[in-house]
């Protein structure tokens, strides 16, 4: 039998004890530490690295409290339990905020969701053009902060690349990069000049990099 625990109203639990598994459901007006103390009560007595703590989605959050309170929940979700928990996963709908996943994706080791147009459209790249679709897979991280460092709106690939500090790209491969984010529907190129590409910062998507990230991150092959 499922044992239920309420603790107010800061959460309703779930123990599934048969398959390892605690469902909190949060109260809409629980304050955040109140949830993070309920969520510390299933450390109690486990060995350190045998919990993993999973958010289902915060862009929910987000929704009801605004971003900033979002991020925050984040942040110290995993200051708290960072070396406690094996693993913390943070959900976040793709169709959430897009300052939402630009901020808090920062905070992540990793990212990953479930869009499927993005993951066609990345899929495509990698069977038509593997040589980008591999600079996108092994810099589009970097081509993310130099986009969102850049402070020019029309800027060439070596403007985008002069802005990064102790970048692993080159201004080429940078270049490379972020065509194939182009590519993807991340970003736009600016006009048609007879010379080096520019790129329309002012057209940047940062919730379909993210997206492109985790299409990435869900182990697309690249052969």
């Amino acid at each position: 039998m499922n044992d239920i625990v309420r603790s107010g109203a800061a959460a309703s639990t779930q123990v599934m004890p048969n398959s390892g598994v605690a469902h909190m459901v949060i109260g809409r007006d629980t304050e955040r530490e109140r949830v993070f103390d309920a969520v510390a009560d299933h450390f109690d007595g486990a060995p350190s690295g045998t919990v993993d703590v999973f958010v289902d989605d915060l862009a929910q959050v987000a929704v009801r409290n605004g971003v900033d309170s979002a991020v925050t929940f984040a942040e110290r979700l995993i200051e708290r339990f960072r070396g406690r928990a094996s693993r913390i996963r943070i959900g976040c709908s793709i169709e959430g905020p897009a300052e939402l996943l630009s901020r808090v994706g920062g905070s992540m080791d990793a990212v990953r969701a479930v869009d499927p147009d993005t993951m066609a459209a990345v899929e495509r790249l990698s069977g038509d053009d593997p040589t980008t679709f591999g600079y996108v897979r092994r810099h589009w991280v970097e081509a993310k902060r130099g986009i969102e460092t850049c402070d020019r709106n029309y800027p060439q690939s070596k403007q985008v690349h002069a802005a990064l500090t102790e970048p692993e790209t080159t201004p080429r491969t940078l270049g490379a990069t972020l065509s194939g984010l182009v590519t993807l529907g991340a970003l736009e190129t600016w006009g048609d000049t007879v010379g080096p590409t520019r790129y329309d910062l002012t057209a940047y998507r940062p919730e379909r990099t993210w997206a492109v990230g985790a299409a990435l991150e869900a182990g697309v092959s690249e052969e």
